[in-house]
């Protein structure tokens, strides 16, 4: 057993390796000029779509846009709290998940217009509905395999977190020429911008306690990534074709998603293991979309269309326009 698994590290090493190298230059840009780490990742990685073919890295590859994705949204959780929930408010509560499950129902209904299947207007949705490039990959984990999956997957991210860093600039802008409050100006940034480091460079740009509301409201959007993920997951199973391969009737990375946002919610999540599993997800996220684009072809990636790149800005203007009529009903 023990040369099993040796086999099996030497096997995906090479691999790997990459993958982390490419999350590490991709870091580095965004430490130092500022661009979007999941961006910059998935960009560095595309050049390298040959290695997916070799031998030797191939494998190790795979297992870097699969497995290490599924580690990082599933660490995701120890973020997440029930005080969290509470701090704010029923009325804008309710309107979060409102803005996400109206978002995603949009999606699927306008997919035959731009000429798009209901497995990429979910992917598509559910990317801008809930937290940008982590739940387009969560999404991407469970949908049936399809041709072109990793086209559509590195496209989603790549449309999506181009759209949430353009969000970042524009709205503190627009809630500013609205005149919101503190409050209905937060809502707005967390419930629209797709990624969470979007949200909190917006919110910190109006002000500190605007930084803190907006990541919380984010965040609470990243909740709803496991039960939307799970009812997915049940409903792709329900309608497999027979003998066809379903997914998993309850995905492990969704499970433990679950457990962790549990024990953090019961304070049983020490913040030195909360401060090391941020790390290590947002790490295994970088190298995860780093291998998603050594994954992906250029030449077929231009295959999507402007179409779809249409429909990703109709379902951001759609997901903007919903949370800003709550907020006015609200008041």
């Amino acid at each position: 057993m023990l040369d099993s698994l040796k086999h099996r590290a030497n096997a995906l090493f090479p691999g790997i390796a990459i993958a982390g190298l490419v999350a590490i230059s991709a870091q580095f840009l965004n430490e130092h000029y500022g661009a979007p780490a999941m961006l910059m990742a998935i960009l560095l990685g595309m050049p390298l779509n040959f290695l997916s073919d070799e031998q030797r890295t191939s494998e190790g590859i795979a297992f870097a846009a699969r497995t290490l994705l599924r580690i990082g949204v599933a660490l995701l959780g120890v973020r997440i709290s029930i005080e969290m929930v509470e701090a704010l408010g029923l009325p804008f509560l309710l309107l979060v998940i409102l803005g996400v499950l109206a978002t995603i129902a949009f999606s699927l209904m306008i997919g035959n217009l731009f000429g798009k299947d209901r497995l990429f207007a979910f992917l598509s949705g559910g990317a801008v509905a809930i937290c940008g490039a982590s739940a387009a990959m969560a999404i991407g984990s469970i949908l049936p395999k399809r041709k072109h999956a990793e086209r559509d997957l590195a496209f989603t991210v790549i449309t999506v977190t181009v759209l949430s860093t353009l969000a970042m600039i524009v709205y503190p802008i627009l809630t500013s020429n609205l005149g919101l409050s503190l409050d209905a100006t937060s809502v707005f940034l967390g419930g629209t911008i797709h990624d969470v480091a979007q949200v909190v460079g917006a919110g910190f740009s109006v002000s500190e306690e605007t930084g803190d509301l907006s990541t919380l409201v984010k965040l609470i959007r990243v909740t709803l990534l496991a039960p939307i993920v799970l009812v997915a997951a049940l409903i792709l199973r329900g309608s497999a074709e027979p003998g066809s391969a379903r997914p998993p009737l309850m995905p492990a990375f969704v499970v433990a998603f679950l457990v962790l946002a549990a024990f953090n919610s019961f304070g049983l999540v020490p913040d030195t293991a909360k401060d090391l599993a941020g790390q290590v997800s947002r790490w295994a996220l970088l190298a995860a979309i780093a291998a998603v684009g050594m994954k992906t072809s250029l030449p077929k990636l231009l295959e999507v269309g402007g179409p779809a790149i249409w429909m990703v800005v109709t379902q951001t203007v759609f997901l903007a326009l919903f949370v800003l009529a709550g907020i006015w009903m609200i008041g």
